[in-house]
């Protein structure tokens, strides 16, 4: 009696139907993505390209983008990986048309497109607009620590930076007479290691050794400013203030001990709870469906300064995607919170509930009593009251559903948990772009479990109609 097996004939001529949109199954990824970005306004993508027809042949922008769209949708986003993937995945193969683009026109399309892929981000906030997921009445603002392409060994100080700058110009030299003594006028057959990637290496030195004396001036510019109120309050009183005189910027104990990274000038040494990393903060305003609403990138390493710069960006965000919602209220943990902060805010402001301290293991009100505040009670003391009694709490509760969530879905569902590129431009293109796809995944599921068990015609006219 025989085995009734399927058979397995790999020399079949057609072993996948002939038809690219036959691969996958009607409400996949993919053609959620294709979807989306039909849905998007290239124009931006576009315009670096000639219209005249002259030149090699380049990739369609609209494929470019709906691959690195679905590509970051995986988490994946190495241009090598990408590459290799669209030769290998069904998935990728529909998405890019069953073209192959190689790992450094995939780069390159990344790096030259800086500016309109953070448009990605303002698409995918308008689908959502549509679905109904972008409503802002309550919205959650934290931030999160990224990892740059550059390791925490390479920060200087501006000394040690002029000596490796030495050393380099020193060690070019010596190569250049080795190789005249060993050539002679002829070429050699490569360039040598010690001078690859020089040009690239003095521009970054000189980035990072303008950066530290930028800040310098800017120290010395603040002390200045200082002395020059100082002395005005002496000359008002009458007599000298009590205490020293302020040390110039120079003179303060560790001023020439500053450092800078030498590999992205622009990334700070980050605390985290797992330690340090060389990175920036990434910041998000989400709402309740955890659709991201606004993103931006810091180097600064708390969030002290970034209450007001979000507001204002939950502000432009929401009108570049035509939504006319404000948000109404915003939670934000007690990272944000100081009397200066707290003091700014105003009636166009939504009305904010900021932590002043841990609020788990502190439930006794800041000053120390309950009952009515005194008259003279601080910014930070009104908003204690405001966070800890019963309708405040059950509020503040919401906010580690609302945003902690988001980053855990970017961090550990998708691994990714640093940027690919260095300097911070770069870095908040790139944040727009995976706050972008972590929306289009959202909407994504939300249309598979409206419409579950649909054709996915039916998913697409949720989506974009």
């Amino acid at each position: 009696m025989a085995y009734n097996f399927l058979a397995v004939e790999r020399d079949q001529l057609y072993l996948m139907p002939p038809s690219v949109t036959d691969w996958l199954e009607e409400d996949h990824l993919a053609f959620f993505v294709l979807d989306a970005v039909d849905e998007m306004d290239l124009d931006l993508f576009y315009a670096k390209y000639r219209q005249d027809g002259c030149g090699a042949p380049a990739h369609d922008p609209k494929m470019m983008v709906a691959l690195l769209v679905y590509a970051y949708c995986l988490g994946v986003r190495s241009s090598r990986q990408i590459e290799r993937a669209c030769h290998v995945d069904v998935a990728f193969r529909v998405v890019a048309a069953n073209q192959t683009p190689d790992h450094t026109t995939i780069a390159r399309f990344r790096q030259g497109h800086e500016a309109a892929l953070k448009e990605v981000f303002s698409a995918s906030l308008r689908l959502c607009a549509r679905a109904g997921m972008a409503k802002v009445g309550l919205v959650a603002l934290d931030g999160t620590k990224m990892a740059a392409p550059a390791s925490m060994q390479k920060n200087r100080t501006s000394d040690a930076i002029d000596e490796e700058v030495d050393k380099m110009f020193a060690d070019a030299k010596a190569t250049d007479e080795a190789e005249d003594a060993q050539f002679g006028d002829a070429r050699g057959d490569e360039l040598p290691a010690v001078l690859r990637g020089r040009a690239d290496r003095k521009r970054r030195f000189k980035a990072a050794k303008e950066l530290l004396d930028k800040e310098l001036e800017d120290q010395r510019k603040a002390h200045e400013a200082h002395l020059a109120e100082r002395q005005a309050e002496e000359e008002r009183r009458g007599k000298k203030l009590r205490g020293r005189k302020p040390k110039a910027p120079e003179d303060k104990a560790g001023a020439k001990e500053k450092k800078v990274n030498t590999t992205d000038p622009c990334s700070k040494v980050m605390s985290t709870a797992k330690g340090f990393l060389q990175g920036y903060n990434a910041q998000a305003v989400a709402n309740e469906d955890q659709v991201i609403v606004a993103a931006s990138v810091t180097d600064e390493q708390n969030d002290m300064g970034q209450l007001h710069p979000m507001i204002e960006a939950t502000k432009t965000s929401l009108a570049e995607a035509g939504i006319a919602e404000r948000p109404e209220k915003l939670l934000a943990d007690a990272g944000y919170c100081s009397e200066e902060n707290l003091a700014a805010l105003d009636d166009e402001d939504p009305d904010v509930y900021v932590a002043t301290r841990n609020m788990k293991k502190n439930q006794t009100p800041r000053t120390g009593r309950r009952g009515r505040l005194r008259k003279d009670a601080t910014f930070v003391e009104k908003m204690d009251r405001k966070v800890t009694n019963k309708a405040g709490r059950a509020l503040y509760r919401k906010r580690q559903q609302i945003i902690e969530p988001v980053f855990g879905q970017i961090k550990d569902g998708r691994q990714i948990r640093g940027f690919m590129r260095r300097g911070k431009a770069a870095a908040a293109s790139e944040w727009k772009l995976i706050c972008g796809t972590h929306n289009l995944l959202k909407l994504y599921r939300r249309a598979l479990r409206d419409t579950a068990a649909a054709p996915y015609s039916r998913i697409a006219g949720t989506v974009v109609s």
